[in-house]
């Protein structure tokens, strides 16, 4: 018995050598395939579920459980931070977390991932850069390839491997929380800026220098899901009712293109395709993304997803994983009610063992992980250095976040006031949103939900005035709009207040009642208006339209306000045109270009410029 153990030891420590050696001697997809297959046929069962598994870290019950269930996968959702948030610190979590790993039998490193959705946005002080449906409307591919490698320099900085983005959904109805997650209402701009944005993150090669992998999100037709059908009777998580050739043509098509694009994971949507949930849809996941349109890479789940798919937890894992998704995103024991990691793990197993799940999928799952980690030079340098640290928030990346802020910006109405006359002498700046970079971060800004106030390091709207007006012009600002008598022009920013995904369904897209009082009584003054929309999504502004000299749509501009002052004082002539069609009142929502009676406030493709 001593000498058979000896025997399988030495064997075992013989192929993890030769697995293990530098990867830039992994030259050919047929090579890294060869080295993927010997590793699999090396794993026990415990081995090969740990990689399907993904923990986020805060639900850990202990660190060392990545050693004892040889876990595959952790991630950090919104607000899931180090105890110091800083550069550094995540550099080191990284590798305290990696190091458990690299203890196991077989030293397979865990890969790290992250919503850097508009820039690595979890990590105080990072860059954070427009929401998607601002770049929409810079319809900018260049520009959105740019971001992306910025965000990408700036999450290597971390240490982290992974971002679940881009999002390529084709928002339909602008009642759903995620629009602004979504970079327009037509199919050939989400494709064009989706593959703009895998093209950053990625680069041309998985294990280039300042690349993480990409990950498409969410298939399929989280866009378009009927009112009423989704969680709480809303939206979000709900229906989609399309026929299948009308889901091709407009929503899987992005992501043929990301996977033709070499998009190396892809996200499943937590909706249902008529009725069906999809992260238990065989036929779409296995059948048309892996099959059919040849995805290689490895397909994970949403956040606690697949408990969604039936009541008995441990259906729900098989009919998941037999469906087609490789990697679960459990992600932890967050809520009393959830499954933890390790009721996910056992059931797993049990699945296996009993027959419900066979080996062949479960080898399948692997293999695609160990794949991409292969691809991207994990196994070669698992562990992270700190000589990245400075690109986190650089001057560089800002330059390019305010670049996006202009270029993101709709010019709506224009009477002949902007850009603001040099001879303009005082100008007043109202509304709690030009000093608020939480507000006009948005959601998934250092928190889930995003926040209020300084949240992180940034320019305001009102900070941007400040850098362009001279002594020739007296500033003064007042969040509840009192206005001087020897004011000339007033600017006012109002808007949405942050939210993300569920809690920023709204079933009315109307102003509040004290943005629509805050302009009623500066309208009083007599005083021209320009006014600047804070928002996710186009709201109605029929209360207000009329007594607004100009108004721009800066939709969530992220961590650089100063790039709408360039606008506004002439600096860059705007140029975005809407990505979304923009309705004059509830009763038109959703509307969508193409619809029947279409007589929209302001068409998608409209916007102005100083020469209108």
């Amino acid at each position: 018995m001593f000498i058979k153990k000896l025997h399988i030891n030495i064997i075992t420590f013989f192929c993890v050598s030769i697995l293990n050696v530098s990867c830039s001697d992994i030259t050919t997809k047929d090579e890294i395939d060869m080295k993927v297959e010997q590793l699999v046929k090396m794993m026990t069962l415990e081995e090969k579920v740990g990689q399907m598994t993904q923990v986020d870290h805060r639900y850990l019950e202990k660190k060392s459980d990545i050693k004892k269930y040889f876990l595959g996968s952790l991630l950090s959702g919104g607000g899931s931070v180090p105890d110091t948030n800083n550069v550094r610190s995540w550099v080191r979590m990284y590798n305290e977390y990696q190091s458990f790993a690299l203890e196991t039998r077989l030293k397979i490193p865990i890969i790290y991932g992250i919503d850097a959705v508009h820039g690595h946005n979890n990590v105080l002080n990072a860059t954070i850069f427009p929401h998607n449906i601002g770049l929409g409307c810079s319809n900018d591919e260049d520009l959105v390839r740019r971001i992306s490698a910025a965000t990408a320099r700036e999450v290597q900085a971390t240490g982290l491997d992974w971002t679940f983005a881009p999002c390529v959904a084709v928002a339909q109805d602008e009642r759903w929380g995620r629009t602004y997650e979504s970079f327009s209402e037509d199919p050939d701009i989400v494709t064009r800026l989706g593959n703009a944005s895998i093209q950053g993150y990625q680069g041309s090669s998985l294990d280039q220098p300042n690349t993480i992998l990409a990950c498409a999100k969410h298939y399929v037709g989280d866009g378009n899901t009927i009112y009423g059908t989704g969680m709480h009777g809303k939206i979000d998580r709900g229906d989609v009712l399309l026929d299948e050739k009308e889901l091709r043509s407009k929503y899987i098509k992005p992501f043929k293109e990301a996977i033709d694009n070499n998009v190396g994971s892809i996200m499943v949507s937590y909706n249902s395709w008529q009725s069906k949930k999809l992260h238990g849809h065989k036929y779409l996941i296995d059948e048309v993304l892996k099959k059919e349109l040849k995805f290689n890479g490895f397909v994970v789940s949403d956040w606690a997803a697949i408990d969604e798919i039936d009541k008995n937890y441990k259906k729900s894992i098989i009919q998941a994983v037999n469906a087609g998704i490789d990697m679960v995103m459990v992600p932890g024991q967050f809520i009393e009610s959830a499954n933890s990691y390790i009721d996910f793990i056992e059931l797993l197993k049990e699945s296996i063992q009993d027959g419900s799940i066979k080996m062949d999928r479960i080898d399948d799952a692997v293999s695609r992980i160990l794949n991409i980690k292969y691809s991207m030079g994990l196994f070669e340098k698992p562990l992270k250095k700190f000589n990245k640290v400075n690109d986190l928030g650089s001057d560089k990346n800002r330059a390019i976040a305010r670049e996006s802020v202009k270029k993101s910006v709709v010019l709506l109405k224009n009477n002949n006031i902007l850009p603001i006359r040099k001879n303009t002498r005082n100008i007043l700046v109202a509304g709690e949103h030009a000093d608020n970079i939480g507000y006009q971060c948005g959601g998934w800004s250092i928190w889930w939900q995003g926040g209020s106030g300084k949240i992180t390091k940034g320019t305001s709207i009102l900070d941007g005035i400040k850098s362009h007006t001279g002594k020739n012009i007296n500033l003064s600002y007042s969040k509840s709009g009192d206005v001087d008598k020897n004011t000339d022009l007033i600017i006012v920013a109002i808007g949405e207040k942050p939210y993300a995904e569920m809690n920023g369904d709204r079933e009315s897209l109307e102003l509040s009642e004290d943005d629509i009082e805050l302009v009623n009584k500066l309208s009083k003054s007599g005083k021209p208006i320009v006014m600047i929309l804070i928002s996710g999504r186009p709201m109605i502004l029929e209360p207000i339209l009329d007594k607004c000299d100009a108004i721009l749509a800066a939709w969530l501009p992220g961590s650089e306000g100063a790039g709408i002052s360039d606008v506004l004082f002439g600096d860059y002539s705007p140029t975005a045109k809407l990505s979304f069609t923009w309705p004059k009142n509830m009763k038109q929502i959703p509307i969508n270009f193409g619809d029947t009676n279409y007589d929209p406030l302001y068409r998608f493709g409209h916007g102005l410029t100083f020469k209108d």
